[in-house]
């Protein structure tokens, strides 16, 4: 059974007639979150019945939620072949409220999204990686995450949020799903979600990287770099033979960005691995000439991983240094270390405890 959610507005239009009814369910399930053709009270039912023979409206259920004590929430899904996959909200920036009680801001939500049950890059680091590749998520799919976390957590319509490509897969080893939905998540009578707001997080295909660029959709690039030489980032990402550091470097040089934005360059710190200062100098020069922000990871532990995760002392150096010579530089804070955070721990905490 497809998920309606597959149809842009004008393929709804295609299939619903007279067209504004379509733009009427489009409401429905991006406006006000339902989950049935039963839910829609102003379609004809005759239109309702004839769509149910062919389409659901939510293609995916609750298998399993965990909370985070500081607000981070991780969803495992099931999907209708009973494939399993994740998604994750995380409050970024606090409601804050003025001292006659007027809110100046709402609370702030990023949401990273799968893109693939499993994923085959391979990543040494990644659980995700363990499973395999099984296939690639709908664009349906993709909008049900956000759809679904977003109702969940009373987040209203109007309300928008950053959407985060880098759950479960590699977003463009399933271009066609994944532009499709940044596209759809843009649409005024979606979710309304604008590019600017979308980030789409690559283990650096490069080829792919350029095609992205062509369509100059408007979103964002993060890339996971990981390493400053082949070498290392071969043994942490096989992908590397095929697309090496320079033929990533150069895609990105080549990639339109806002005047206003930096092209996110994700980097996973793993303890005695990649976190000293001879790894940081090299990473300045590597970036020399990119508008570029360096994202800092600490690596999130599981067990049965050979990493280990970094010393505060080591980040802040690595960080400082980037900084002092010219390079924008964060450390990510950690969330969701309480619960199964890192991508693909909840999915095989679950398998196992099913097993």
């Amino acid at each position: 059974m497809k998920t309606i959610l597959d149809l842009t507005k004008e393929e709804l239009e295609e299939i619903v007639k007279p067209s504004f009814r379509a733009k009427q369910i489009y409401h429905w399930i991006y406006q006000k979150y339902a989950e049935t053709f039963e839910d829609m009270k102003n379609i004809p039912k005759s239109i309702k019945e004839e769509l149910a023979k062919e389409y659901i409206v939510n293609p995916l259920e609750t298998v399993k939620i965990e909370v985070s004590s500081d607000g981070s929430k991780k969803y495992l899904f099931r999907l209708h072949d009973g494939y399993t996959m994740e998604s994750v909200l995380l409050p970024m920036k606090k409601k804050k409220i003025d001292e006659e009680g007027n809110i100046i801001h709402e609370t702030k939500f990023s949401i990273c999204v799968s893109s693939q049950v499993g994923c085959k890059i391979g990543c040494a680091f990644c659980l995700t990686a363990k499973e395999g590749f099984k296939r690639n998520l709908t664009a349906g799919e993709i909008l049900a995450q956000v759809i679904y976390i977003k109702k969940d957590n009373d987040i209203a319509q109007n309300r928008s949020v950053n959407i985060v490509y880098m759950g479960m897969g590699e977003p463009l080893d399933n271009m066609a799903n994944v532009v499709k939905a940044v596209k759809m998540f843009k649409d005024p009578d979606g979710l309304a979600i604008g590019a600017r707001r979308q980030t789409i997080s690559t283990s650096g295909l490069s080829a792919q990287i350029e095609k992205l660029g062509k369509m100059d959709l408007g979103i964002l690039l993060a890339i996971s770099l990981h390493a400053v030489d082949d070498e290392l980032r071969e043994k942490l990402m096989p992908i590397n033979k095929a697309y090496n550091i320079e033929s990533v470097i150069n895609a990105v040089r080549n990639f339109p960005i806002d005047a206003r934005k930096r092209v996110m360059f994700e980097y996973l710190v793993m303890k005695d691995l990649n976190d000293d200062q001879t790894s940081a100098k090299k990473l300045v020069k590597l970036l020399h000439g990119i508008k570029a922000k360096v994202n800092l990871i600490y690596f999130n532990p599981y067990p049965g991983s050979p990493f280990k995760r970094p010393t505060e002392k080591d980040m802040m150096g690595f960080k400082d240094y980037l900084n002092n010579h010219g390079v924008l530089c964060t450390i990510r804070q950690s969330k969701g270390l309480d619960i199964s955070a890192a991508c693909g721990q909840l999915k095989e905490k679950t398998d196992n405890d099913m097993a």
